[in-house]
């Protein structure tokens, strides 16, 4: 698959309405759609869409598809994607992340390095995971998230997913730096918030980075900004008729 990416600008001849994949390197505090509607509103089509979320929180790559090419979303979603970030021990939040405040502090007295790859070892291949509340998964035709933020908790089935790797660069305590690749459907911070519960500790996600989605690359990746000057320089599609 070709995308639209800093290493193949000028050898593609774009084709917004027949259908184009974007590599886009998402900001910090930007939503998935922000992509999409920016794809819209700048090159005139309507049919555009995201090969997978990343949340406010977290920055790099996003794939997005525009005509035909949304067709191609389910093959793109499931491909491996690769993650790299800081999970800090000591300390929780309701969103398992820096959207939300710390609820929670403890010590990390007794906590030791060996400890830490040991468990590592136990969040390895085949994993269960339940959504956070603070997601869009919806019950009952509702985001979770919309129930957390007026308090409410339920229940949520367990999902099974599955990390090939996840490689411990460095821990500098509180700090673990680390590098994971899983599949389609994993939550990170779900995965920091569970190590921490297991450590006694707690622990939240506190930066988070895609780096690959299969092997797409975001070093190849354009920004919103990027994407605009490259359509206004090289093509914008006639808007649809509706």
């Amino acid at each position: 698959m070709k995308a639209i990416a800093k290493n193949t600008i000028g050898e593609i001849d774009p084709n917004f309405v027949n259908g184009e994949i974007i590599l886009f390197d998402k900001a910090l505090l930007k939503s998935a759609f922000d992509c999409v509607y920016r794809v819209r509103e700048t090159v005139g089509v309507k049919k555009v869409g995201h090969a997978g979320t990343l949340d406010p929180m977290a920055t790099g790559l996003m794939i997005v598809c525009t005509g035909k090419m949304t067709k191609r979303i389910s093959e793109i979603q499931n491909l491996e994607k690769t993650y790299k970030g800081i999970i800090t021990l000591g300390r929780t939040t309701p969103s398992f992340d820096t959207e939300t405040d710390f609820d929670t502090r403890k010590n990390l007295e007794g906590i030791t390095e060996d400890q830490i790859y040991n468990l590592r070892d136990k969040f390895t291949g085949k994993i269960f995971q339940a959504p956070p509340m603070y997601s869009a998964v919806k019950r009952n035709g509702r985001s979770l998230y919309r129930l957390a933020r007026r308090g409410i908790e339920v229940e949520r089935e367990l999902r099974e997913v599955f990390i090939s790797k996840f490689e411990i660069e460095k821990i500098d305590l509180p700090d673990i730096y680390f590098e994971i690749i899983c599949s389609k459907g994993t939550y990170i911070r779900v995965l920091a918030s569970d190590l921490g519960e297991q450590l006694g500790c707690g622990a939240y996600l506190k930066e988070l980075r895609r780096t690959h989605i299969g092997e797409f690359d975001v070093n190849d990746a354009l920004s919103i900004e990027e994407f605009k000057e490259y359509a206004k320089n090289y093509f914008i599609a006639e808007p649809e008729i509706a």
